[in-house]
């Protein structure tokens, strides 16, 4: 089995680039990142190319952070700024070579706000279909996202089916969905369809995957069992330095594969 790490919460105490270098020493299969826009895509690009490791997604710009935004695409009158993050991600996407670009919604709710959502991610796939890139929307759990548009696996899967495009599909990541919906490998095995990554976390503390309320021994090996290829993203907080919480990787690969 195959596994990416999420370099927005692993190896963050130290520049990017050299975050890929870590991951690839550590036995990484892939990596992905939150807002890599700070350095330079030609930089990035040259650490991915040293290592090997593919890029799977990055996301687009949460907007002003400051003032509590967590992504424009679902806020209606925001369209300039969120079809300018829509552009930024697949330009710099593209010379990164990454595969996918997670399209943050943001804090809305309401008619409005799921037509600016549907009318800009279509907008997203018509953009990124130029460069063969997949869009993702993910479900926040609201716990950590109070107030995100896009809370459940239902309502993703929903939309998607709506603006029915063929480079549209979901994050399923199992850290929000089980603090949000639970019963996690149903939700696999049903949304399998439409699923375009798939990214794991303990629950309830968003840690390491070999503690938690989750079994992943099994959750793994069910995602296994449905033929899933591609790397699985850990998405996990550390509390310690990166490198001594990695573990479960060898445990896990030892237990399943």
């Amino acid at each position: 089995m195959k596994f990416s790490a999420n370099l927005g919460l692993l190896w963050t105490d130290r520049p990017l680039p050299d975050a890929v270098r870590a991951a690839q020493r550590a036995g990484f299969d892939a990596v992905e990142c939150h807002w890599p826009y700070e350095t330079p895509a030609a930089t990035l690009r040259e650490a991915l190319e040293e290592t090997g490791l593919p890029m799977l997604s990055i996301n687009t710009r949460r907007g002003d952070v400051s003032a509590g935004e967590n992504g424009l695409t679902a806020l209606p009158g925001r369209e300039c700024d969120a079809r300018a993050a829509i552009d930024e991600a697949i330009a710099y996407a593209h010379e990164i070579g990454a595969a996918h670009i997670h399209v943050m919604a943001g804090t809305a709710e309401g008619s409005e706000a799921h037509l600016s959502f549907v009318n800009n991610l279509c907008y997203a796939c018509d953009a990124a279909a130029t460069y063969a890139l997949t869009i993702l929307i993910e479900p926040l759990n609201r716990h950590d996202a109070p107030g995100y548009f896009l809370g459940t696996t239902t309502q993703a899967d929903a939309i998607i089916r709506e603006i029915k495009a063929n480079n549209l599909r979901l994050m399923f990541d199992c850290y929000h969905v089980q603090r949000t919906e639970g019963d996690i490998t149903t939700r696999l095995r049903a949304l399998l369809p439409v699923i375009g990554h798939i990214q794991f976390a303990s629950a309830p503390d968003r840690g390491t995957p070999d503690q938690g309320e989750l079994n992943f021994k099994h959750v793994f090996r069910v995602i296994r069992e449905l033929g899933w290829q591609s790397p699985l993203g850990a998405e996990y907080k550390c509390d310690r330095p990166t490198d001594e919480t990695l573990g479960w990787l060898a445990a896990i690969r030892s237990q399943i594969d």
